[in-house]
């Protein structure tokens, strides 16, 4: 089984439906989550914002839960579907939650897949001027049109240069997205554990689980020094690195993503 976690204020849907057949087609089971406070999961309203300063310095102050709480609902899917261990993927957010539940759950994860990424190191933390601003900025949500806007002007900004957005595409992951449920103070609240979470450099060292990082040259909302930090914190682990890709799963490398996520399977016994 291979387990696809989502990154920050995203959702399952963006892990698109063809890749997931070409990933089938290898043979996979593959299971997509939300993570909770997006899309169909639980959304947790009663804990409110958190405040600007804490949430971008990493100040524990209100602060709603941890990855390591993300880590162990990722492994409670694994025990709702009776699966002992999987093969788990993370892209950004959802790269620091695989991360976290290979060192909270080493039993559970077979190999791991950890995408445009990065340690938790304070180094690595701060994406690009633009780039943060383009996250920070509030994308409306009082209607699908100017949700959609909102969301093709980040992906312009974040997107990879070399490979550009199916714009037809993006709205209509987006569009699903909009009417599965958008929770911007949940994806606050998902930001706050981010920042709060210490490094995981040491932790990732003892790991003993096969480990490929993905991660994109021209990423400049998690810098390839996240990926290339990451590559180096974890034992044996192989990186690559993709020329042109910013932050985003460009459709024209998914031949080159499963073709990896498939190399680091079979390194496990898949």
């Amino acid at each position: 089984m291979l387990l696809v976690i989502p990154g920050l204020g995203t959702q399952m849907v963006y892990w698109d439906m063809p890749l997931v057949e070409m990933l089938t087609d290898r043979g996979f089971r593959v299971v997509r989550i939300d993570n909770r406070d997006n899309g169909a999961s639980t959304v947790l309203h009663h804990k409110g914002k958190p405040a600007l300063p804490a949430m971008m310095f990493g100040i524990p102050r209100d602060l709603a839960y941890t990855l390591n709480d993300m880590a162990n609902d990722a492994a409670g899917v694994l025990d709702h579907l009776g699966v002992d261990a999987a093969h788990v993927i993370g892209y950004s957010m959802g790269g620091m939650i695989s991360q976290t539940m290979a060192i909270d759950h080493p039993d559970r994860v077979l190999s791991l897949t950890s995408m445009m990424s990065r340690t938790g190191a304070r180094l690595d933390a701060f994406p690009g001027v633009k780039e943060l601003a383009a996250l920070m900025r509030t994308r409306p949500t009082d209607s699908l049109d100017s949700y959609l806007t909102g969301m093709e002007a980040l992906a312009a900004i974040i997107g990879s240069p070399d490979f550009p957005t199916n714009k037809e595409r993006l709205r209509d992951i987006a569009t699903v997205a909009y009417h599965r449920g958008i929770h911007l103070e949940g994806t606050a609240r998902q930001l706050h554990a981010i920042n709060c979470q210490p490094k995981r450099d040491r932790a990732l060292s003892r790991l003993d689980i096969p480990t490929v990082v993905l991660h994109g040259s021209a990423d400049k909302l998690v810098f390839p020094r996240g990926g290339r930090a990451t590559a180096r914190a974890i034992p044996g682990a192989e990186l690559r690195i993709y020329e042109g890709m910013g932050h985003d799963i460009p459709e024209q490398l998914w031949p080159r993503f499963v073709e990896e996520i498939d190399l680091v399977a079979r390194r496990a016994g898949k």
